[in-house]
């Protein structure tokens, strides 16, 4: 296929190393910053995420990506590395145009991915055996490591094309295959990924499928197929229960990353500046338009700190800048769709009704006629048990709470369905990582310190497993004992 200038294209279904015509027709993909159609997308029937499957089997089983040696696998990883960062500019208008990516945002859709890639590259030659200490055994005893088979990859709108290729990339580096199924209001992430694997990479057909369908049907394939050996999914809690439930029916194994409603905790003895209150307000409230599952959307304040750094914030989330992401000057784009604007727009006027207090924000800027937009929101005057508290808008809303002291900030932090991220702000670091190692959550940063190349999952409701890391990689592989004479 000729190299293309534009990743915003009419796709096909990339299936065993070919692009094939849709069963099920086509269907529009809308630019969430200005409502226009952009492109059409093809719509997989069942038949067709069968194909995908079966394609993804046959390479498994027959085909030479699971037993090339670790170094070729991660030779042509690398070179989809290479390729990510070559063609970041096309990327980056793909993302502008279909999920509203704001330049402040690039590294974590752009450049971000490609990174990761090349991190999977590494861990491609990760030893897959070594001898374990094994007690009482009369022989030796060798733990290996094997990948599971064919993995579905089922991601989610708001960060498409870094989740496609975070999980692509572990899943192979692991020498699995896979079929990625992306969300049906970014599909072409997913086509495109398929483009630059298919142009630019030495990765054999049938090792990657990209299936675009609408339907639950169809999805629910990946979930029930018993030729599939692993979903892994990124999505909300809801849905990551019901792919559990059609995972249970051949006992596939799953990697779930769902919801969040992750808590941000400054400490009394903590000198507010403006660095951090901007921080705070784009981790808590406006980083992808509040889309994201990792956002700290609860902000816990002492009694003494409290309307100074509301007040501080409020003023800062009126100077930011709603708009259409190819203006460089737009500092928070869109939410993805219509529908998900209202149900946002449905959670503040709820909170208002439970009686929570909106200091700022809290309805569609009146400036901008066209686009799926939200006012940067703060909310003070919640309980802690309030709906607002407890469920996640995904979508810039801050709730803001009160708290008494160190026990009553870990209370409130933990009493939620969730336990995904958070971060503890203070002078006093050991009193700071005395609260974090107290959250019940899989993330806990510290003054702002993000865990490096470390295991990424949630607690409770946020999820099953973890990805990232050689932990990560070991979540697409089968460990294996063997006992050996001594």
């Amino acid at each position: 296929m000729a190299e293309s200038t534009s990743l915003i294209d009419a796709y096909e279904l990339y299936i065993d190393g070919r692009w094939t015509e849709p069963d099920s027709g086509r269907y529009d993909v809308v630019n969430p910053a200005t409502e226009a159609v952009i492109g059409t997308a093809p719509d997989a029937g069942v038949a067709q995420v069968e194909d995908a499957v079966a394609a993804a089997r046959t390479a498994f089983d027959t085909g030479p990506w699971p037993t090339l040696e670790p170094a070729e696998r991660a030779r042509c990883l690398q070179q989809l590395s290479d390729a990510l960062i070559a063609r970041g500019e096309e990327i980056y208008a793909l993302a502008q145009a279909e999920w509203g990516c704001a330049a402040n945002e690039r590294l974590i859709h752009v450049e971000g991915p490609a990174f990761m890639v090349g991190h999977a590259a590494e861990l491609a030659v990760e030893p897959a055996e070594a001898p374990m200490e094994a007690w009482g055994a009369a022989g030796r005893t060798v733990l290996r490591y094997e990948p599971l088979g064919v993995v579905a990859a089922m991601t989610p709108w708001n960060f498409p094309h870094t989740l496609n290729v975070m999980k692509l990339g572990a899943a192979l580096a692991a020498g699995n295959t896979l079929v990625l199924k992306p969300s049906p209001l970014t599909p072409l992430a997913g086509l495109a990924l398929a483009r630059i694997i298919d142009e630019n990479t030495d990765i054999p057909p049938g090792v990657v499928n990209v299936v675009t369908p609408t339907s639950i049907e169809a999805s629910r394939r990946l979930t029930l197929d018993p030729r599939v050996d692993m979903v892994s999914f990124t999505g909300s809690s809801a849905v990551g229960r019901d792919v559990m439930a059609g995972a249970a029916s051949t006992m596939k194994r799953v990697l779930l990353e769902c919801g969040g409603k992750s808590a941000t905790v400054l400490l009394p003895d903590l000198d507010v500046t403006d660095e951090l209150l901007e921080r705070l307000l784009f981790e808590g409230c406006t980083m992808h338009a509040g889309q994201a599952c990792i956002l700290n959307s609860r902000l816990l304040l002492p009694e003494g700190m409290h309307d100074e750094v509301v007040g501080r914030l409020a003023e800062m989330a009126r100077a930011v800048v709603l708009g259409d992401p190819v203006d460089p000057a737009v500092t928070m784009g869109p939410l993805i769709s219509r529908e998900h604007l209202e149900r946002v727009e449905g959670f503040v006027k709820r909170a208002e009704a439970d009686g929570a207090t909106v200091v700022t924000g809290g309805s569609r800027p009146k400036d901008l006629s066209s686009g799926f937009y939200f006012e940067p929101t703060i909310l003070t005057g919640s309980s802690a048990d309030a709906y607002i508290a407890q469920e996640e808008v995904f979508g810039p809303v801050l709730t803001v709470l009160k708290y008494r002291d160190d026990d009553d900030a870990v209370a409130i932090a933990n009493n939620s369905a969730y336990g995904l991220g958070g971060a503890v702000w203070g002078s006093d670091i050991e009193r700071a990582v005395g609260i974090a190692r107290r959250i019940r959550t899989g993330q806990v940063s510290i003054n702002g310190t993000i865990p490096g190349d470390a295991p990424f999952g949630g607690f409770k409701q946020s999820g099953i497993g973890r990805e990232g890391g050689v932990m990560g990689l070991r979540a697409y592989m089968e460990p294996k004992a063997i006992g050996i004479p001594a």
